[in-house]
């Protein structure tokens, strides 16, 4: 299978915002996980990839297909999820699955009949086959989106911000289903949840400001700053004068109090703890760093 590389690509809207910013990455088959905040331009490179949208340079390729030029051909091989998208409430999840099969040139009556009843299973949708699309929850309707997706056996997959919005056990669910189909096809999973790529990723790249902070494997990326990172619970208005001190990553609430996690090379004493450094204290290190010029 053939890696897809993306070189040098930049977009910049009419309205002055660049979008992206020179981005390079080499993806190869499997899971790869693309982690930003919102607005980060993940959505530009993604609706560019799936050719939904011109980039101003650069170029994107999959195996011998230009993906910015033979736009038809990569559509042939192309399942995309976007980050919205909208289904017809009145109808059945068999019905509109097998319309959408007619859509992708699967004209054979029983081989569509065939395609649709084994996706059904996969996405463990064929119980609620009959039911009306409007009567789906967040999960079901991601889970469709992701039977679409996969209607021509796709070479690449994209899937934007896939779990967002979705309960602890729909997100669950929807992990088993990505990490069965990473086994021969290259996976964009795009978001801004640590957990997605933790869970499911063996390569991934942080992105901020449409420019890339980070790429590599996220197990190799946390051992990077293993024993460097610390903890400690502080007071509400110590908060700016910590700031000034150290190199804080992250900071969030418990009962009410802050913690305060920081990066730093030795031990820093003064009340803080050494904790086991995760993806979420890489993903800090990154944005914040960045926004606050540590980086």
């Amino acid at each position: 299978m053939n890696n897809l590389i993306i070189s040098n690509l930049s977009k910049t809207y009419a309205n002055g915002v660049q979008a992206l910013h020179d981005i390079s990455l080499d993806i190869p088959t499997g899971m790869f996980g693309l982690l930003g905040p919102n607005g980060a331009g993940k959505s530009t490179l993604m609706r560019t990839i799936a050719t939904l949208q011109e980039a101003d340079q650069g170029t994107v390729t999959l195996g011998d297909l230009n993906v910015l030029t033979q736009k038809n051909d990569v559509r042939k091989i192309l399942g995309y999820l976007p980050q919205e998208f909208g289904l017809y409430p009145k109808i059945s999840a068999e019905v509109l699955l097998d319309h959408l099969a007619v859509l992708k040139g699967i004209t054979n009556k029983k081989e569509r009949k065939e395609v649709v009843k084994a996706l059904l299973y996969k996405t463990n949708l064929y119980a609620d086959r009959k039911r009306n699309l409007g009567g789906f929850s967040g999960g079901m309707k991601q889970r469709f989106g992701i039977a679409q997706a996969l209607l021509t056996n796709p070479k690449l997959l994209i899937v934007d911000e896939p779990t967002a919005g979705l309960d602890p056990v729909e997100r669950n669910r929807f992990y088993n289903l990505l990490s069965a189909l990473g086994e021969n096809t290259v996976v964009i999973l795009s978001t801004h949840i640590v957990d997605d790529v933790k869970e499911l990723c063996t390569n991934m790249a942080i992105i901020n400001k449409g420019q890339v902070l980070l790429k590599g494997d996220p197990l190799k990326v946390i051992e990077e700053i293993e024993d460097k990172v610390y903890q400690k619970t502080i007071l509400k208005n110590e908060l700016e004068s910590y700031k000034q001190e150290y190199n804080v990553i992250a900071e969030k609430l418990f009962l009410g109090k802050p913690i305060i996690h920081i990066l730093c090379d030795n031990n820093p004493a003064n009340g803080f703890t050494p904790i086991k450094a995760d993806l979420q204290d890489v993903y800090f290190s990154q944005i914040y760093g960045e926004q606050h010029g540590t980086k």
